[in-house]
């Protein structure tokens, strides 16, 4: 049984990866289960998605002493030049309904809604002090208000393409079938089963190394 710990306080977060990464082989952490302190939290001053996953993976691992998954998301809007980006959490003071209303506000004269979730995993063994980056991607719309009661972040705005609904509205179970976070987890699912079968080929076409 491999043990990993969920480098994240975030418990919407923590549940949605341990549901998306169930493996009989591998066990997810919370901070609490590995020894971290529950308040403990890590400044993310990278100016990448990678940088910040690489960051909170090395902080987490100094306490828990295990190997980490942690990650860095965030929503990419074409007509702000990518904004908020690697922000998109720290993008204003305030609560998730305050950054969605901030962001209807920005783009209130925009015709272009085009927009990308992005999201990395970091896997960092300290052992060896290596890390692994896995990355996944879904590009959508912006929709002109907040709908739907599920999620957290800006999945009341977020539609997917290919959907009419939001990623809200079309609830956990389904979201968890086509996330970006989703997709950078089944990535790293393909890695943790190569690697606990010592397959150095496969594990090096499906990550990017540090």
């Amino acid at each position: 049984m491999t043990e990993l710990v969920l480098a994240t306080n975030n418990a919407n977060k923590l549940r949605e990866i341990q549901a998306q990464l169930a493996l009989p082989s591998v066990r997810v952490l919370s901070p609490r289960e590995a020894g971290v302190p529950a308040n403990f939290d890590v400044e993310e001053t990278g100016e990448t998605f990678t940088e910040n996953a690489l960051l909170k993976a090395k902080a987490f691992a100094a306490i828990a002493h295990a190997p980490v998954v942690a990650d860095d998301s965030g929503l990419m809007v074409h007509a702000l030049n990518g904004e908020p980006g690697v922000h998109s959490k720290r993008w204003i003071p305030g609560s998730d309904h305050d950054r969605n209303m901030h962001l209807l506000e920005k783009l209130k004269d925009q015709s272009d809604r085009e927009a990308e979730f992005i999201t990395v995993l970091a896997l960092y063994l300290p052992d060896t002090d290596t890390a692994h980056f896995f990355e996944g991607r879904v590009s959508g719309k912006i929709g002109a208000e907040e709908r739907g009661n599920a999620g957290f972040g800006y999945d009341p705005l977020f539609i997917p393409d290919g959907y009419t609904q939001t990623f809200a509205e079309l609830g956990e179970e389904v979201k968890n079938t086509l996330s970006h976070r989703a997709r950078a987890v089944q990535k790293l699912k393909v890695f943790l089963e190569a690697w606990q079968e010592g397959s150095d080929a496969d594990v090096s076409t499906i990550s990017r190394s540090y």
